[in-house]
């Protein structure tokens, strides 16, 4: 019996069921090992639902019963007053309703109609905006995001920034927010000015959050979700202490919240809205202590945000709170140089140890030759080399099992029938030879975990996005429209196993056979980046295997 085959046969029958089920979780559908998809609403039958969506301050990192507040609806926002604020890769629009952001636009993120991907929407079918406000222990008779805000101020500063100055006072307490946005830049410099008119001594607090339903993220190509892993989308916050967490909508709604509640004073902290490639996220200020919070507005709408305590403000004294709102892609060489920790908002999963050194190599790479596609062809080499001693000791081993191969079906006609017998010879014929069965088995399980980073460095990489590579490769991110890759990568694995020496047992043999076209029909799924770099891999694999081969075939035989 072949038991490196076996294994071999084991580990990638494994990996191609995972990444089925992957795909069914992240189309919606159930696991096929039990569970609910990530990205499904389920609602207990006796879920609280809150029918108001104005937080109550946080009292000891414990978030209270909702205040009576009126709730913000629909149509109110949607027949408001709007007013947009543009720079040339992001166009925002501010509702006079609340002074909330609900809607954005990634003005050099396309979709496949050429229109800019709408990150932040409010619609009948989708909602997903920013917002913020003040409130106070006992009184909601202050300016939040149901409040009518007015237009105070809008133009270019002295720098040339574009910005909007909206104003509301509600309850001897009035509330400027002002918005700027700096070219070539995916963040909002929000500035929250308070001024108090009457004698009140409860201390204000401010909150910002990020509101949105559980649905499935807007397509962004043709085949946007076919087959690629279920990436994660939800609310995620970061601290200083506990780092990156992330939170199902799920367990939302099960009221199991697990991301971190107090930041201490000095701390940085943020809260964010996670989706495939794409990412919004609040950063406030740390010059104080904050409270992160998390919960359910109302079937299928959820929120996560932070809330900062101005303390209690004196009568004609303004008090100024900042804080930044990003609404933009997951591109990793800018997320590192906006907060501590921001880059993690671009999730590789278990295997970051490996996926962020791949992916650093993989963009200096892209510096050099300007083109994603080619990069991936210089990485895989570069891999190739890396694993070469590996690699040459698997394919000695499978040149030499190839020489003993009539030998082993002698014995097999010799010992038919008797198949403990038959696996004795064989061992002690491997012991003569010093051929380790299993010696072309450990390179290639080394490999796996690398192939798999790889696959979560092109499939979260918002870069490899519209990122042509030659002629009809116009979107590395999405499959060969054409499948010429996938048809050369089943032929390249046709010709990897012809020349692998053939098992003894006729089924296997049969299986190994029509290994190559199994796997070929899930490759038609990937994305071309992927598949490229695999290609490329079994074809400096064909190739060092044959020469390994050639200096077997030219040792005078035994």
């Amino acid at each position: 019996m072949d038991f490196k085959k076996t294994i071999l046969w084991v580990i990638f029958s494994m990996s191609g069921l995972m990444l089925y089920n992957n795909w069914q979780v992240h189309e919606g559908s159930p696991s096929i090992f039990g569970g609910n998809p990530v990205n499904s609403v389920v609602v207990p039958d006796k879920a609280p639902v809150s029918k108001v969506d104005i937080p109550s301050p946080v009292q000891g990192a414990s978030i209270t019963a909702p205040t009576e507040a009126p709730k913000a609806n629909l149509g109110a926002i949607e027949s408001a007053e709007k007013f947009v604020l543009k720079n040339d890769v992001l166009s925002i629009q501010i509702s006079a309703n609340g002074g909330n952001v609900i809607d954005a636009k990634l003005l050099k993120e396309l979709t496949p109609e050429k229109t800019p991907v709408e990150l932040f929407q409010y619609t009948p079918n989708h909602k997903y905006f920013a917002r913020s406000g003040l409130i106070a222990l006992g009184n909601t008779d202050l300016p939040n995001h149901t409040s009518t805000f007015k237009l105070l101020d809008s133009g270019k500063d002295a720098s040339g920034k574009p910005f909007i100055v909206l104003v509301s006072e509600r309850g001897g307490v009035k509330l400027e927010k002002t918005f700027v946005l700096s070219q070539g830049s995916y963040i909002v410099d929000v500035g929250h000015r308070v001024v108090q008119s009457a004698v009140n001594s409860a201390p204000l607090v401010l909150y910002t959050e990020i509101v949105r339903d559980a649905s499935q993220e807007q397509k962004i190509g043709p085949f946007d979700g076919a087959f690629s892993a279920s990436t994660f989308t939800g609310p995620a916050a970061y601290t200083e202490k506990e780092k990156f967490n992330k939170l199902e909508f799920t367990a939302i709604d099960k009221n199991k919240i697990t991301i971190p509640t107090q930041v201490p004073a000095g701390d940085p902290a943020w809260v964010a809205m996670v989706q495939h490639y794409f990412a919004s996220a609040w950063i406030p200020s740390d010059k104080t202590a904050r409270d992160i919070y998390a919960g359910k507005i109302d079937n299928n709408l959820y929120r996560i945000g932070i809330q900062t305590p101005l303390g209690v403000v004196a009568p004609g004294v303004a008090v100024v709170e900042k804080a930044r709102l990003f609404v933009g892609p997951q591109e990793e060489s800018v997320l590192e140089t906006i907060a501590p920790g921001f880059a993690l908002l671009k999730d590789y999963g278990y295997l970051t140890i490996l996926a962020k050194p791949i992916f650093w190599l993989l963009e200096n790479i892209h510096t050099y030759v300007n083109n994603w596609g080619w990069a991936i062809i210089l990485l895989t080499i570069l891999i190739k080399l890396v694993f070469f001693p590996l690699s040459a000791a698997s394919y000695k081993s499978m040149a030499r099992m190839k020489e003993v191969q009539p030998r082993l079906l002698v014995m097999r006609e010799q010992y038919k029938g008797e198949p403990q017998k038959l696996n004795q010879a064989m061992m002690e014929m491997y012991r003569k030879e010093k051929i380790n069965p299993l010696g072309g088995c450990l390179p290639v399980v080394i490999q796996i975990p690398v192939f798999i980073s790889l696959y979560w460095v092109l499939l979260s990489s918002v870069e490899m996005r519209n990122a042509p590579w030659v002629a009809w490769i116009q979107d590395l991110s999405v499959p060969d429209p054409y499948y010429i890759l996938p048809i050369i990568m089943a032929a390249s694995m046709f010709v990897q196993t012809k020349l692998n020496p053939t098992p003894p047992d006729p089924i296997q043999a049969k299986v190994m056979l029509y290994m190559p076209l199994i796997f070929s029909v899930m490759f038609f799924f990937f994305p071309a980046g992927l598949v490229l770099y695999w290609v490329v891999n079994n074809l400096l694999s064909i190739a060092q295997q044959w020469q390994i081969n050639q200096m077997f075939e030219k040792k005078p035989a035994k």
